[in-house]
């Protein structure tokens, strides 16, 4: 069918090349791109190692190098490029598909380095050139982002006249054994959860302290867990693209041991962005605790446990309420035995794959920048159960008060 450029080489942009390998049919090429190319090699070896018939190479790029970017593109020549980089270059990276005219997609949206906000408004920016340039920009294809707007627009197609609740859950009962570790990105992860928190309703952002407001849920295959409302990206568009919508939350679940030592650090200032100068250098305090950390790729054989995230509606059928909960549980272990990774990198990965199969094979094509909930959710819904996250229904969900 075609050729992929992966860029990326970390937790994600192993499980997503190891996807890609299986589905050899679709991707007949693929390029795995970062700058450190020793860390690519390595997942070129890991994949080649299960046996694929997809072409596989490597090749040392700087994502924040818009030129040098475009020009290993128009050397390579891929029909997609699949962002696994860090957000802060999702920029870059469009600009450089636009100069190649190479169909894009990520799983997180853009960031600004200086600025622990994230927000769609300078992707959503790019929808003129890429719908002049004839090519597709494919935002959040991960798991949240991602699945759960896929859920959505699902809920929405098969299930609802009109949505009016939506509470995504993302819940991980995965243990790994270190005190405090992060199962993504350091960095991304604690700018994510000690931000401001804030939820969509009655047609306005109502804001919330970091882990101000706590529920416990019972989870299907997991139990009881204490789970906190935080902003997540996929609240802007749902709250967009989904009709009848009031409300529309997002809860994750934390240990009291991660909120105790998150706690301790910003307390002591490690989780600043802010530069502060040290032996005549400036540095970023929480780029030097991602430094010394755990490394979230390093995790897989030694994390246990399940996730379960996903997505409960309240909404209006046939002039009657409804409720509906859709959802996926994952094996920390499962995944760590078929692509050598952990269950938080496998739910990101696996759906990255899919939508960039779907832009591929022109199922989910057309000019412009689009989130996930905007295109049919049924081939990717088929996707995820075969592609190793099947996904669960209930139709008498406990609700979230």
């Amino acid at each position: 069918m075609g050729k992929i450029m992966i860029i990326g080489a970390g937790g994600v942009a192993n499980v997503a090349a190891h996807k890609c390998a299986q589905n050899s049919e679709v991707f007949e090429e693929m390029v795995i791109a970062s700058r450190t190319l020793s860390k690519c090699e390595a997942i070129k070896s890991a994949v080649m190692a299960k046996g694929t018939k997809t072409r596989v190479k490597t090749a040392p790029v700087d994502a924040d190098k818009t030129a040098e970017l475009t020009a290993l593109l128009e050397k390579e020549k891929p029909a997609v490029v699949l962002n696994l980089a860090l957000p802060y270059q999702d920029l870059s990276i469009m600009e450089a598909c636009l100069a190649a005219r190479t169909h894009y997609v990520d799983t997180a949206n853009y960031e600004p380095p200086q600025l622990a906000k994230f927000e769609y408004k300078w992707q959503w920016a790019y929808r003129e050139r890429f719908f002049d340039a004839g090519i597709t920009a494919l935002l959040g294809s991960g798991f949240d982002p991602g699945v759960t707007g896929v859920f959505c627009a699902y809920a929405q197609k098969h299930h609802f006249d009109e949505i009016n609740y939506i509470d995504i859950l993302d819940a991980n009962a995965g243990d790994h054994g270190y005190p405090f570790a992060t199962n993504f990105n350091p960095e991304i992860n604690i700018r994510e959860v000690s931000a401001k928190g804030s939820y969509w309703q009655e047609g306005r952002w109502i804001e919330t302290e970091p882990m101000e407001i706590k529920r416990v849920y019972d989870f299907p295959e997991i139990g009881l867990k204490d789970m906190y409302l935080l902003h997540h990206e996929e609240l802007e568009s749902l709250a967009v693209n989904i009709f009848g919508i009031r409300r529309i939350r997002f809860f994750m679940t934390f240990g009291q041991s991660y909120l105790t030592h998150l706690k301790c650090l910003e307390n002591v200032g490690m989780t600043s962005i802010t530069p502060i100068e040290y032996e005549g250098k400036l540095i970023v305090p929480l780029q030097f605790l991602k430094a010394v950390l755990p490394d979230p790729s390093s995790l897989g054989p030694r994390t246990r446990g399940k996730t379960n995230i996903g997505c409960i509606f309240q909404g209006i059928k046939d002039g009657r309420p409804k409720t509906y909960y859709l959802y996926n549980v994952c094996d920390h272990q499962e995944c760590y035995r078929e692509v050598g990774s952990q269950a938080i990198s496998y739910t990101t990965g696996v759906p990255a794959m899919i939508g960039a199969m779907l832009v591929m094979t022109g199922k989910w094509r057309r000019p412009g920048v689009f989130n996930m909930e905007e295109f049919d959710p049924d081939p990717f819904m088929e996707e995820l159960n075969r592609r190793g996250l099947p996904w669960k229904e209930d139709f008498s969900p406990l609700l979230v008060d």
